[in-house]
């Protein structure tokens, strides 16, 4: 974080300063910012948030003791530290981030960069934050740190000498991303797709598009944003962009796209393609695995683009990246039995691409596995959406289907009365006797993907998985 006295931050937060006798309130604190205790270093700042589990007021000690300059509370404790009581700690750091952007901002020259969509935030985050971290120093999140929690704690980070701020974007419901996004009113607004994801949240995939729309309409009128040319319902926010005065740049793989790839092809060890921009017809292999990657590479470049990266150049740098994050796509395992867990999150779109990326990486010989969860956050959407996963990973002759857990038994199934019997398919209730059955049941050659929403827990039986046949 910059450089701010007690006073300052008490300012900013709308809260009243409690010193210790050794502060005063032109005392300075410089630190990182969290809500995790033990995250927290010397001249860190801790704000102690209420949550579900726990409540972060019974760590402020333990944060004091850590070295903490400063904690944010609700209520005053008793610890030897200076406290800044605030009404709510969530709208605290929502207001201090707020501060800091903008004297950053005022002070040289930041870009700030929004991400949202139904999938593919984080892997275009991590691309585009690759890209840029050659330009100047580049503040990205944190794993999917993109709720009103982990946006602002990524936005103070940024120092004076920060150029790029990316920012990730996730909602759940209507208003959210408004309220993110309105905090730094970004430069450049990316939107990758508009699908289910969480579409039991919003009521629909139409009002999951008015959240997503949230983004274009907090670009500060002549900015830039980034938009999905083979999305239709990303395609009608640049009216929405017109109207604010917004640039709009178009990526996709349809020749509506100013930035587009041709020629792709998918492998165990990447995928390759042409981007084409203007005359420019550049190759780039990926190795971040999955032919959806390609998209996220897109808007990655033509973000960077807009920031005065040559194509070339941002080609080069995602060229570097093995793994987009952990728990996404990640290769596990060794060549005789390659793990590819992407079990952190899951929609139906973000199933189809893995297991058409199962379907496409698997040579001649080689037995394609899918281990499946279940995918949360759908609502009314839930059941037939797993039973379109269901059929879709029959019709794709995915040798072996492994279902996990109760909540995704409709994709079970869908997938046997689709055609797929005498043990092409089987359940199991828990992950330990899903390990049990593939341990002795994968063998040489074996293709397995893990794939199911985070609350599923599979990417704890991914890694296990990895860790045997490594």
């Amino acid at each position: 974080m910059i450089r701010m006295t007690l006073a300052e931050v008490a300012a900013a937060v709308a809260g009243r300063l409690q010193a210790t006798d050794a502060d005063t309130p032109d005392t300075t604190v410089d630190g990182t910012v969290d809500t995790d205790s033990r995250l927290i270093g010397p001249g860190d700042i801790f704000v102690a948030k209420p949550g579900e589990a726990t409540d972060g007021h019974r760590f402020v000690a333990a944060a004091a003791q850590a070295g903490a300059a400063l904690a944010i509370v609700e209520h005053p404790v008793d610890a030897p530290i200076s406290q800044i009581v605030v009404a709510d700690a969530v709208q605290a750091l929502a207001d201090l981030a707020r501060t800091v952007v903008a004297q950053v901002r005022a002070g040289g020259d930041l870009r700030v960069v929004g991400i949202t969509g139904s999938n593919g935030k984080t892997t275009t985050k991590n691309l585009l934050a690759r890209i840029l971290q050659d330009e100047g120093e580049t503040v990205a999140p944190r794993a999917s740190f993109n709720n009103e929690v982990g946006a602002p704690l990524t936005m103070l980070r940024v120092t004076a000498d920060t150029r790029f701020l990316v920012s990730e974007f996730g909602a759940a419901a209507g208003g959210q991303i408004a309220r993110l996004a309105g905090l730094v009113t970004p430069d450049i607004g990316v939107v990758l797709m508009v699908g289910l994801a969480h579409a039991g949240g919003f009521g629909g995939v139409e009002e999951t598009l008015k959240a997503k729309t949230e983004l274009v309409e907090a670009v500060r009128p002549g900015g830039v944003a980034v938009l999905n040319a083979d999305d239709p319902r990303v395609v009608t926010m640049a009216a929405v962009a017109a109207a604010r005065g917004v640039a709009v740049r178009w990526f996709g793989r349809s020749t509506a796209a100013e930035l587009r790839a041709e020629d792709v092809e998918v492998t165990a060890s990447g995928t390759t393609c042409v981007v084409v921009a203007g005359d420019e017809r550049l190759p780039l292999r990926l190795r971040v695995l999955g032919e959806h990657h390609v998209m996220n590479a897109l808007a990655a470049l033509a973000a960077a683009r807009e920031l005065g990266v040559a194509l070339r150049d941002g080609i080069a740098r995602l060229e570097t990246v093995e793994i987009a994050e952990r728990w996404r796509m990640q290769p596990l395992g060794s060549d005789r039995v390659r793990i590819i867990n992407d079990a952190y999150n899951a929609s139906p779109d973000s199933m189809a691409a893995a297991l058409r990326t199962l379907a496409q990486i698997a040579e001649p010989g080689q037995r394609k596995v899918a281990v499946l969860g279940a995918m949360s956050e759908l609502g009314a959407y839930a059941g037939e959406e797993h039973d379109r996963v269901g059929l879709l990973a029959v019709r794709l002759r995915i040798e072996r289907i492994v279902v996990v857990g109760r909540d995704a038994r409709r994709l079970y199934l869908a997938a046997v009365g689709e055609g797929s019997w005498d043990g092409e398919a089987v359940f199991f209730e828990t992950a330990d006797e899903a390990f049990d059955y593939l341990s002795g049941e994968l063998r040489d050659g074996d293709r397995v993907l893990v794939k199911s929403s985070n609350s599923a827990g599979l990417r704890h039986l991914g890694d296990r998985l990895g860790e045997s046949f490594s």
